[in-house]
């Protein structure tokens, strides 16, 4: 499926079903920690989109991420299947090697300013073998399997309005795809209380590799 460009925005930060304030979700990213040339790209997104501050929420390089794969809420899930699932990862990604990618040209969606991100068939291994450890820890895997298209947000939409401005301001400005090597799939643990998504690191997975580090603290007992 194709990501295709929007006439209009419309507010991001409205509170999806089972979403509150101080609730917190178990899910997988891939995050650009040291990805120093996907930061250089989203800075001069930032600069171009600086006179939309109050329009679009602008995001730093600390929380730029490719979402990939929810597991669930915390207190909905316990904390040792989210650790077996953690431990299935790492064996099933165990098999998939580093790969790169590029990240851009932009495309201007309803709710956030987003860069593809390519070759998605990459980026989708990942993903089903994240789906595969989840499914040999529980019953069901959420979220769709199909339609998956990975990307980076680079600012979301705070207000409701036209996008054409946004979209003139960035079509006035040259960008220059960035490249980055994906080496390990993030098992976090995120919120959205400040209309940012934010999070702790769970466990990081490497890929090629048959051990996983970085577990957070401890959710629930």
């Amino acid at each position: 499926m194709t990501l295709t460009s929007s006439n209009t925005l419309r507010n991001h930060w409205w509170w999806r079903p089972g979403w509150s304030v101080g609730r917190r979700f178990y899910t997988w990213h891939l995050t650009w920690e040291g990805q120093d040339d996907v930061h250089r790209l989203a800075a001069e997104y930032r600069d171009a989109l600086a006179p939309f501050a109050g329009e679009l929420t602008l995001i730093p390089d600390r929380w730029l991420h490719l979402t990939m794969q929810g597991i669930g809420f915390v207190g909905d899930v316990a904390e040792r299947d989210v650790r077996a699932i953690a431990d299935a990862a790492s064996e099933r990604l165990a098999s998939v090697p580093a790969f790169d990618v590029q990240t851009g040209p932009h495309v201007l969606a309803p709710e956030a300013i987003l860069l593809p991100v390519q070759p998605a068939g990459s980026v989708a291994e990942v993903r089903d073998a994240i789906r595969g450890a989840i499914g040999d820890v529980r019953d069901a895997v959420p979220e769709n399997a199909t339609g998956f298209r990975p990307h980076v947000s680079v600012a979301y939409s705070a207000s409701d309005g036209p996008g054409a401005p946004v979209e003139e301001a960035l079509g006035a400005r040259e960008f220059t795809p960035a490249m980055a090597r994906v080496t390990n799939a993030d098992l976090i643990v995120i919120h959205r209380d400040n209309k940012m998504y934010e999070w702790e690191t769970f466990a990081s997975v490497p890929l090629g590799q048959a051990a996983f580090s970085g577990r957070g603290p401890r959710a629930d007992p």
